[in-house]
């Protein structure tokens, strides 16, 4: 494996389904070049939670206890 997961269970859940949400409202409710660059924000945070590893926790050096 080329990363060791970082994100918890519970917080890949709540990742995933905020990414989902905050894609679905940036598509309804903003202007076009506006709504794809928030939705693509969002989708990268659902991805976060898909795969368990953050890059930016990985930064500041997060590790999940064994």
């Amino acid at each position: 494996m080329l990363y060791v997961k970082n994100v918890p269970g519970f917080e890949r859940v709540l990742r995933v389904a905020a990414g989902i949400a905050a894609a679905v409202l940036a598509m309804l409710f903003l202007a076009a070049p506006l709504s794809w660059m928030a939705a693509a924000s969002a989708i990268g945070i659902s991805l976060t939670g898909l795969f368990g590893f953050c890059p930016a926790c990985a930064m500041v050096g997060r590790r999940l206890k064994d």
